[in-house]
């Protein structure tokens, strides 16, 4: 090993930044890590550049910072070590869009993806296929110069799957042309998305591009990952600290996905069994759910699919005594708002009846984050500084 490089993306790159740099000090030479606005750390790190860029579209602080992580990987030699430090938001945090797209295509697309419903791994099966970074394309870039990279993550993604984990940079890519282009057909965005867009993935499509690395491919002999911290994780302290606390908890699962508001009717059901028959916790309960869940935004409000599950949840718990939910984002924000997500009672809907606002209407118009507002129910921490997907919480007194 000749030199040691840092470089990374995500919401907990700064953090993961300054753990490095504390145990390796003046072994590292150089490093360079995108972190989201708001997420930087108090004091500048001596050898690794923090560079706040956009998310959860892509900026061009976002670019000019990808930049510069490419520039180190062009500077490297055989036998040195790349430490990449990959968290939740390197999707957005690490842009380089191919040649023939632009910054502004790829944000109109990703904001259309984003509003589509489409699931992370479907977003981010498009994302690798306009980049010059993701899908292991960061992984090839490395080993062609000899170099060894250890990627250190921390999930956001549910499964840990370290291809979808910021659309895998140095991950071998199981996904195709032709599947992002099928992403794009059945979420009716092909006559809408950018031509160069369109045009990219046709002829990808057809053979006319190379697709991203595969997992055969021996590019990956020199590149290592470690799964660092994740929602399972989370969940699990969490869980230990309500244990502290005097309550039975529980980790129910950490596979929670599909639909916000149909997420939210499954958590009051679970604190409804729990309420009246025990199951599978007896009171005081505390059931933990964690996972990742989508909205498919139709209408004009504001929110974020915690503030969406807990405001379903809210409408299912109508009347019901002793129950609260809480439903939140570890990374401190939910969807385009300053909450991390929310906090209902089997009074929530009632309170809001009292104040003149209906909280269905809220709801059809995925206006959660208004409502709740109103009603003091968000739970806003600012940015944590990490990133562990969401948890859902079930306490039954």
């Amino acid at each position: 090993m000749k030199r040691v490089l840092v470089i990374g993306a995500g919401k907990a790159s700064a953090g993961m930044a300054a753990a490095v740099e504390a145990l390796l000090g003046h072994r590292i030479s150089r490093g360079w890590v995108n972190v989201r606005y708001g997420y930087e750390l108090a004091q500048d790190l001596v050898s690794i550049h923090v560079h706040p860029a956009g998310h959860p579209i892509p900026d061009q602080a976002g670019q000019t910072g990808t930049a510069r992580i490419l520039a180190l990987i062009d500077d490297l030699e055989a036998e040195d070590l790349v430490l990449v430090l990959l968290s939740g938001g390197a999707s957005a945090l690490l842009t380089s869009p191919v040649e023939d797209v632009t910054l502004q295509d790829l944000q109109n697309l990703t904001g259309s993806l984003l509003l589509s419903g489409a699931s992370i791994r479907e977003i981010n099966s498009i994302r690798k296929h306009l980049s010059r970074v993701k899908g292991g394309q960061l992984a090839r870039l490395i080993a062609d110069r000899g170099a060894q990279a250890e990627v250190l993550v921390i999930s956001d993604v549910v499964g840990n799957p370290l291809d979808t984990i910021g659309s895998g940079p140095c991950a071998p890519d199981p996904t195709t042309f032709a599947d992002a282009w099928q992403v794009l057909g059945h979420f009716d965005l092909i006559d809408t998305a950018p031509k160069s867009i369109v045009d990219h993935l046709q002829r990808g499509l057809h053979g006319k591009l190379p697709d991203t690395p595969k997992p055969d491919d021996p590019i990956f002999d020199r590149i290592h990952h470690l799964i660092v911290a994740d929602n399972r994780a989370a969940a699990l302290a969490a869980a230990e600290r309500a244990g502290a606390l005097g309550l039975h908890a529980m980790v129910l699962t950490t596979y929670l996905e599909g639909e916000a508001r149909e997420a939210g009717l499954l958590v009051a059901a679970l604190a409804k069994e729990i309420a009246r028959y025990g199951q599978p916790l007896t009171r005081p309960a505390c059931l933990i759910l964690g996972g990742e869940t989508t909205v498919t935004v139709t209408g004009s409000g504001k929110g974020g699919r915690n503030q969406e599950i807990a405001l379903s949840a809210a409408l299912a718990l109508d009347g019901w005594e002793d129950i609260l939910v809480a439903a939140l984002g570890t990374d401190g924000t939910d969807g385009p708002t300053d909450a991390a997500g929310a906090i209902i009672t089997g009074e929530t809907a009632a309170l809001a009846q009292e104040q003149g606002l209906d909280p269905r209407g809220y709801l059809d118009r995925n206006g959660s984050y208004e409502l709740l507002s109103a009603l003091g129910s968000l739970i806003v921490t600012g940015p944590t500084g990490t990133n562990t997907n969401d948890l859902v919480f079930v306490l039954v007194f």
